[in-house]
């Protein structure tokens, strides 16, 4: 029986997990981390302690499966970045988190070339992207070593290897979307034309062996988080997509191997690369969802995330929240908007304020889902969802009542790593296909629409005008 240890390092943990190819899950290790939100829009990680949590939660698991492991794959945040010396593998400066915003000055400063850029890269020119923070990096901290996604700097740390997966290399803002290969063109736009970059590997490739947890073994199923979502939910075919709710909410739509370029203000990568063939998928982000929730937390008005459903209101009576606490996404692309709660009176209770805060979520994720609708020609018939606030069923409601869509809960919680381990069974035997590594599943829950479609379509509106003078008032800030 094939052993895999699947590690997914995010942005407010890391989490491992050892599973075997009888789709069973045999251990599970957490690592906690937060990262520092700074004045001036800066996020930074200590990528000392994200080594540390990838060590640590890979050898408990390891540990407490009490058995050896075929194989390592490893899940990565996607967009942070940081400098280290390619000799020693020592951090040079702090990770750069995708949340980041310090890089605004970098778009600012290449605006001339934004439509360019994104018909190369099929993404927009914006901070949350790596080739902006990497430009920044190199202007404001050092000059000094490699500047990568932190995917490369540890895998070089577990098999000594320089490399990027596909799926990772198209978030940068650096790789042509059409030949899925770094473009010099772009790397010179932005000042990083003498860089070196990594070697750009498939999923199912192994990329090199590793002796961290325990005997010597190969690392493969190399992906980017959201994508690996994507492939452990089934969204294998062109027109399925599944939105994942983790520190920001991430949807993300299968288009097939055409790559097609969004019309409706999405960003189009590689969705995945194994078997030979490179998918693509339209994505958009909402960039604070588990970190507005922590807002309420600090605010005092939750002591967890397991209050929302006992303190929701089971109306907001109005009051609307715009939780653009870290600026708005697609299709606003408004990285200095603020949030905003209207409609507040003096009957205003908490539980009305948590509600309205779950709502704005879901109001945003519903906005992505009409924008897929647009790119696919055709509207988007159920929507699978993963990550940990997909346990509030206030906000799953809300989101399949603002929607109008059913919502089918991922039964695992841990699509992330469950999806680098199908990578990593293809890895280890190539002639088993994606969609049997991947297995089929039910739905742990499904959510109707409640609401009429009239309510819906009002609330849409409502809220979308609010959202737009978040927007507005943002540029002019």
């Amino acid at each position: 029986m094939t052993t895999i240890l699947a590690i997914d390092q995010g942005t407010s943990g890391t989490k491992a997990i050892v599973v075997d190819d009888a789709g069973g899950t045999v251990a599970i290790a957490e690592e906690s981390i937060r990262p520092a939100y700074l004045p001036g829009g800066a996020v930074e990680q200590d990528p000392r302690e994200l080594l540390a949590s990838v060590l640590d939660a890979g050898r408990r698991a390891v540990a407490e499966a009490g058995r050896p492991v075929d194989c390592v794959a490893l899940a990565n945040q996607g967009e942070t970045v940081l400098a280290w010396d390619p000799a020693t593998g020592t951090p040079l400066t702090p990770a750069i988190v995708w949340q980041d915003r310090r890089a605004e000055s970098v778009c600012a400063g290449l605006a001339g070339h934004a439509e360019d850029i994104a018909r190369r890269t099929g993404l927009v020119l914006d901070p949350y992207f790596s080739a902006p923070k990497m430009a920044w990096l190199r202007r404001n901290l050092t000059r000094e070593g490699v500047v990568t996604t932190t995917d490369t700097w540890l895998v070089h740390h577990l098999t000594g290897e320089f490399v990027t997966d596909a799926a990772t290399a198209s978030r940068s803002l650096l790789l042509d979307l059409d030949t899925a290969d770094w473009d010099p063109a772009l790397a010179g736009l932005f000042g990083l034309g003498d860089e070196r970059l990594p070697r750009i590997v498939a999923g199912d490739e192994i990329v090199g062996t590793t002796r961290a947890f325990g005997g010597e073994v190969p690392v493969a199923g190399l992906i980017v988080d959201q994508q690996a979502a994507l492939i452990a939910e089934g969204c294998l075919d062109a027109g399925s997509a599944k939105c994942t709710y983790g520190t920001g909410a991430f949807l993300l739509a299968n288009t097939g191997t055409d790559p097609v370029r969004s019309t409706a203000g999405l960003t189009t990568s590689v969705a995945w690369r194994a078997a030979g063939q490179t998918p693509y998928c339209v994505d958009g982000q909402v960039y604070t969802v588990a970190s507005a929730v922590r807002w309420l937390q600090d605010l005092g008005l939750l002591t967890a995330a397991t209050d929302l459903d006992r303190l929701a209101a089971a109306d907001a009576e109005g009051v609307l929240c715009v939780p653009a606490f870290a600026g708005l996404a697609a299709p606003w692309w408004a990285p200095e908007a603020t949030a905003s709660f209207t409609g507040m009176t003096l009957a205003t209770r908490r539980e009305h304020l948590v509600l309205a805060v779950l709502q704005g979520i879901a109001a945003q994720v519903a906005e992505l889902t009409s924008l897929v609708a647009a790119d696919l020609g055709r509207p988007l018939s159920r929507l699978r969802a993963d990550g940990g606030l997909t346990n509030s069923a206030a906000l799953m409601q809300a989101q399949a009542d603002i929607a109008q869509i059913p919502v089918d809960i991922y039964p695992h919680a841990h699509a992330t790593p469950l999806g680098a381990a199908a990578l990593a069974r293809c890895a280890l035997d190539p002639a088993l296909g994606l969609r049997e590594a991947v297995g089929d599943w039910r739905p742990a829950t499904v959510y109707e629409p409640r609401w009429s479609a009239d309510r819906a379509e009002e609330y849409r509106t409502t809220w979308a005008r609010a959202a737009a003078a978040r927007a507005t008032e943002g540029e002019h800030s």
